[in-house]
């Protein structure tokens, strides 16, 4: 608690050193996690010794006034819906020890955080890449493989890498993936992921599998998150596609978009994005009317009035 550690801090040291306490040992967060939380409230600290008023004391037109105090700071919306978690946090920590003053309802709701879209590739720039691998080499094959995959059922990198061999069904055109918090499920691909597999299938063998990875390297040793990342850099630099914007989790979020550009429906979406809540999800609606939006605007003739 910077600045305030004093003689005459008004209380604030003894109940930041209770609170981070009760953060770290009965609540059990991470170091990160405690220290963030501190440092916020250390501004709050700051600003309320200034102004004589101790922690128990606080009520809600001192928070508000802190809060915009802040926001005329130019803090961005997530930094303050940070500071406005922390202090709410902190707020029930003392009603819990007896405090009479302010509450946690007491601190207004934060602006919104502005939304991030993700990132996303054109249906152009995606088959670029699928073309850029050099399909002499038996490398090249593997690549053209697991980035057709990639594209096909929207993995995540983590979950492509670890992904078994036998946990592909060619036949059936779906495979078996474990995501995240142990769960299974099924997400199906196309002929053209199926034609790719196949051809790697039939050259795995020579790489002399160590495990039973699916996607393996030179040694054959499974393919590290870090590997796929940069392949797919290198085969987006070879495509002409920015490599800055490329990445496995772009792929994901292309085969995302373009689902729904094609009309899939979101609940679909989800299941094989293997997200826990359609909210999770609906970010993709958001990408999809926005390229609705500029489709609309270049295309109509009335777009425009």
């Amino acid at each position: 608690m910077t600045g305030i550690e004093q003689e005459h801090d008004l209380g604030w040291a003894a109940s930041l050193r209770e609170f981070r306490t009760h953060l770290g040992v009965e609540r059990g967060l991470g170091t990160k996690t405690v220290e963030a939380y501190l440092s916020d409230l250390g501004q709050m600290a700051a600003w309320a010794v200034e102004r004589d008023q101790e922690p128990g004391s606080l009520d809600r037109d001192a928070i508000t006034a802190f809060l915009v105090h802040q926001q005329g700071l130019g803090k961005k919306p997530r930094s303050l819906a940070r500071l406005s978690s922390a202090l709410r946090q902190f707020l029930a920590f003392l009603r819990l020890e007896g405090s009479t003053g302010a509450g946690p309802e007491a601190v207004v709701k934060p602006p919104r955080p502005p939304r991030i879209l993700p990132k996303t590739l054109s249906e152009a720039q995606v088959e670029a890449i699928l073309a850029a691998p050099d399909l002499g080499d038996p490398l090249g094959v593997r690549d053209r493989a697991w980035i057709e995959l990639l594209y096909a059922t929207g993995l995540r990198v983590s979950e492509l890498a670890a992904l078994p061999a036998l946990s592909v069904f060619l036949d059936e055109g779906f495979i078996k993936v474990m995501g995240k918090g142990r769960k299974e499920r099924l997400v199906p691909f196309g002929e053209g992921a199926e034609s790719w597999l196949r051809s790697w299938l039939a050259l795995r063998p020579g790489f002399r599998p160590k495990g039973g990875e699916l996607f393996l390297g030179r040694g054959g040793e499974a393919l590290t998150r870090q590997h796929l990342w940069r392949l797919i850099k290198r085969y987006a630099t070879k495509a002409g596609v920015d490599a800055k914007t490329v990445s496995p989790h772009v792929l994901r979020h292309a085969f995302a978009t373009h689902l729904l550009d094609h009309g899939a429906d979101l609940r679909a979406v989800q299941a094989m994005l293997g997200h826990a809540d359609i909210s999770t999800t609906q970010i993709y609606t958001h990408v999809h009317q926005a390229r609705l939006r500029a489709l609309y605007d270049r295309m109509h003739p009335r777009s425009r009035g």
